[in-house]
């Protein structure tokens, strides 16, 4: 009840004053902790009915919310996608677990810790917290965006690197194992036989037993089997010793491969939803504000070295990875927390007699804190990525950067190659233009031509406000995709039904379905080519020119009346 009074009350109070919703599941999860009012409830026992002190139940609760938040991630994605960012993830996000491992290891051995000890807090300090940073992306709609890409290639390696870690964690605790060797092949076999399981489940029965449960059309089985999906790739991931969020992911990567995806993100939001705000509320309780009075500077200079050695290394990075400078800056600071897993790795390092338990309840509070400081410092470094943005240059890097003075302009939706051929007609006329493009590679080769391009998918309502269709003359859809073709016409036709909006279309029946949806005039790409065709061929054999643009007006007219009735 005390849960629900926060997540259906307070948070919504705190955000109409422009609290982040992070941030407030944070502070509310301090003021009802053990350490917030749970510390007057011997004076004032009536407090006991306000506050939660069961630790433990919460945080094996709120580690669900992460499961379906990196579920809901996975089902945002494609196999294709995730493909194409393996120079990321395994390449970017490697060099970052090392190099920020070996740093902080590094530091943590000057000031005095055993070797083994800096190992284990190089390590955990390495990880950044992917709860947290996935939903401040998914708040501000940024996921899609490089800066998301970036943030969420680093973060995957960072949990593929939960085995090696925790299986060093082990080592470092029992020094005296005979084969090392052997037992690391053990633990990167175990790991690997269950990604190897899950995919191949997934591919064979996921898409058979939800048409199954589908045709019972029951919402209680389909959201039960869901449910059952979910947690049995987490339990897969988690017994072969790896992140369970990774299942999660994992399971969620399979969903979106089937005609299901639409279905299952909408029955599981409200379960991801509470659950992470539940995991944010228990972070919020776990930090004692005791310990961090007595220990204020020592701890503020912990955590502000934490984001700058993390931070640095971070943006160094993406900027030798070729990802512009705003962009490696803005990442850097958005992971330069401690993460979830810090908990995990200190607890284990202080049960097998490797940490110090007052160095390890110090680390815990620094992670603590500098995941409850990662809300303001995102906004303090978006505030400082647009600061950094040269005057005049397009921005490609996020649909906010758009202009706000547009106005008497033409969007066009997709810069592929007919995107493109209308650009560069429309600014052969000296009419103003921006175009909307998912695919990043269009983006920045458009953008080191200087032309007014801008990442990000048009057929999302906020991201289209941006480009001001209230102030356009048109819309043009080029997009190849049928399906987000007539969404966008769908989209723009309900919120500026105004708006003239120009189509193409794949053939004939996808030009019936854009104009039933609203659109102003639609040309189907088959039908062009075949009058270009014809018009080549009559003026090879001879016929005259005025004659066969009578023939091609004729027949392109005939086509549109066509299609209209």
């Amino acid at each position: 009840m005390i849960f629900l009074l926060t997540a259906g009350i307070l948070v919504p109070l705190l955000q109409r004053i422009r609290v982040p919703g992070v941030l407030a599941y944070l502070a509310i999860g301090g003021l009802i902790g053990p350490f917030g009012l749970g510390l007057f409830t011997d004076t004032l026992p009536w407090l006991s009915d306000f506050t939660i002190t069961d630790l433990q139940g919460v945080q094996a609760l709120a580690e669900l919310g992460v499961i379906f938040l990196m579920f809901m991630i996975g089902l945002e994605l494609s196999l294709d996608r995730l493909w194409a960012m393996r120079r990321l993830v395994f390449g970017l996000g490697a060099l970052q677990v090392l190099l920020t491992a070996g740093l902080i290891g590094g530091v943590a051995y000057t000031f005095g810790n055993s070797l083994a000890a800096s190992v284990v807090l190089g390590s955990c300090l390495a990880l950044s917290s992917t709860a947290i940073v996935m939903q401040l992306l998914v708040e501000r709609r940024q996921l899609g965006y490089p800066l998301g890409q970036t943030s969420f290639a680093i973060l995957l390696m960072q949990d593929l690197a939960v085995v090696p870690i925790l299986f060093l964690v082990g080592l470092l605790g029992h020094p005296h194992t005979d084969d090392v060797g052997t037992e690391l092949l053990i633990s990167l076999g175990q790991a690997t036989a269950v990604i190897a399981i899950i995919y191949t489940l997934g591919t064979r029965l996921m898409r058979p037993v939800l048409h199954m449960v589908a045709r019972t059309r029951s919402p209680d089985m389909f959201t039960a089997t869901t449910l059952l999906i979910i947690l049995a790739a987490s339990a897969l991931t988690g017994a072969g010793g790896l992140s369970m969020a990774l299942g999660a992911f994992l399971a969620g990567l399979l969903m979106a491969e089937t005609e299901f995806r639409h279905e299952v993100e909408v029955t599981i939001e409200p379960f991801k939803g509470l659950l992470l705000g539940l995991f944010f509320m228990s972070v919020g309780m776990g930090i004692d504000y005791r310990i961090v009075g007595r220990d204020a500077l020592w701890i503020a200079a912990s955590v502000a070295g934490l984001f700058l050695i993390k931070g640095g290394i971070i943006a160094a990075l993406a900027l030798a990875f070729r990802i512009p400078r705003t962009t490696a800056v803005e990442t850097g600071l958005l992971l330069g927390q401690g993460g979830e897993f810090a908990f995990v790795v200190v607890g284990l390092a202080m049960q097998l007699s490797i940490l110090p338990t007052e160095t390890g309840h110090f680390m815990l509070i620094v992670t603590g804190l500098s995941m409850a400081v990662t809300p303001l410092v995102a906004f303090a470094a978006g505030r400082l990525a647009r600061q950094m943005k040269p005057t005049g240059a397009p921005a490609a890097s996020s649909g906010t950067d758009l202009p706000g003075d547009l106005a008497g302009h033409v969007i066009i939706a997709g810069f592929g190659r007919v995107g493109r051929m209308l650009a560069r007609i429309l600014e052969a006329e000296g009419i103003p233009f921006v175009a909307l493009d998912r695919h990043a590679e269009h983006v920045e080769q458009a953008h080191a031509a200087g032309i007014p391009v801008y990442f990000g998918d048009a057929s999302r309502l906020e991201l289209l406000r941006k480009a001001h269709p209230d102030r356009a003359r048109a819309l043009l859809v080029t997009l190849d995709h049928p399906e987000a073709a007539e969404q966008i016409v769908k989209t723009v036709r309900q919120a500026w039904p105004l708006l003239p909006v120009f189509a193409r279309a794949r053939d004939t029946p996808h030009a019936m379905r854009l104009l039933q949806l609203g659109a102003t005039e639609v040309i189907p790409e088959a039908v062009e080519a075949a009058l270009q065709l014809a018009g080549r061929a009559l003026a090879s054999m001879g016929v005259p020119e005025d004659t066969v643009r009578r023939h091609l007006e004729a027949q392109r007219a005939w086509q549109v009346e066509r299609l209209r009735m």
